[in-house]
């Protein structure tokens, strides 16, 4: 018996074009998401994420406190509240990335779950943070995860989130299928010629170790001033044999949708029984400092 969930994933390019305000940004991206997510409950999406970070440009590509200005606490924050409002009005989960503050100095690259009937369900925070390349200086700006890897019970299914760097590392995305999660969104910001090889590699393999479905996002365009790359979209859905469901432009602000058919889980684990083979035991290398 099919249980088809329509999923939904938003790539856009930033309305940064140099040193605005970041609050005027902060309002314009809100704004155009906000059409974005109208237009996904008219295609009767049911759950839906947003790209790392939606609110803003990718601003770690320079060190500068002034982007400390548009972090918001979670779930109290403005944007939270307005997404909660939303999802219980469109009736749609969403997975809201939000660069959080839980006190004054401390930050974290987060994104906060909310179910359809505008529940606010609990969040993530990113737990691998880069800081290496000219233009990912992360390390400026956010302190690592330390939520663990929790898996939200949506009205559509059991959700987890990974967020950008996360996806290099196959531990946390074992620990989310291990704590039942049958969907993971990882909203990114990725840029050409240094991820790009990786891109439609990883996650996929995620996806089939784990017998689950992956949506990856990435945003698109130039971002200047910085112009440290072109952040190349392609946004997909992966299913659980690893096989793309459904792709992304390059260079589009896009709403990326598909059916995706959560009975394929069962179909797939019942054939490949990694979690029944698993030797947790001999694994402690994986953990050892």
């Amino acid at each position: 018996m099919p249980r088809l969930v329509k999923a939904g994933l938003i790539q856009a390019t930033s309305t940064h074009t140099g040193n605005a305000d970041p609050a005027a940004i902060r309002v314009a991206m809100i704004d155009k998401h906000m059409a974005l997510i109208e237009e996904a409950a008219a295609q009767g999406v049911q759950v839906l994420c947003l790209q790392e970070l939606f609110y803003g440009p990718y601003f770690c590509a320079e060190q500068q406190i002034r982007w400390y200005s548009i972090t918001e606490q979670i779930p109290n924050g403005p944007t939270t509240q307005l997404m909660m409002e939303t999802a219980k009005r469109l009736n749609m989960v969403l997975i809201v990335p939000i660069y959080e503050v839980e006190n004054t100095g401390v930050y974290y690259n987060t994104a906060a779950v909310i179910d359809a009937d505008g529940t606010y369900l609990g969040k993530y925070r990113k737990h691998h943070i880069p800081h290496c390349h000219p233009g990912f200086w992360e390390k400026f700006y956010f302190r690592p995860g330390n939520l663990g890897y929790p898996v939200f019970q949506t009205a559509v299914g059991k959700i987890g989130v990974y967020i950008c760097y996360d996806r290099h590392f196959p531990e946390g995305a074992r620990c989310l299928g291990l704590n039942g999660a049958e969907i993971v969104f990882n909203p990114s910001a990725t840029v050409a010629g240094l991820s790009e090889y990786l891109w439609k590699l990883e996650q996929p393999a995620h996806a089939a170790a784990n017998g689950y479905f992956v949506g990856a996002i990435n945003r698109v365009g130039m971002e200047a001033p910085w112009n440290i790359g072109e952040f190349y979209g392609q946004s997909y859905f992966c299913d659980p044999r690893g096989q793309m469901v459904k792709v992304g432009s390059r260079d589009q602000t896009e709403l990326i949708v598909a059916d995706l058919d959560l009975e394929m889980i069962e179909q797939v684990r019942n054939t490949w029984q990694f979690y029944r083979d698993r030797r947790p035991e001999s694994y402690g290398a994986i953990v050892a400092p």
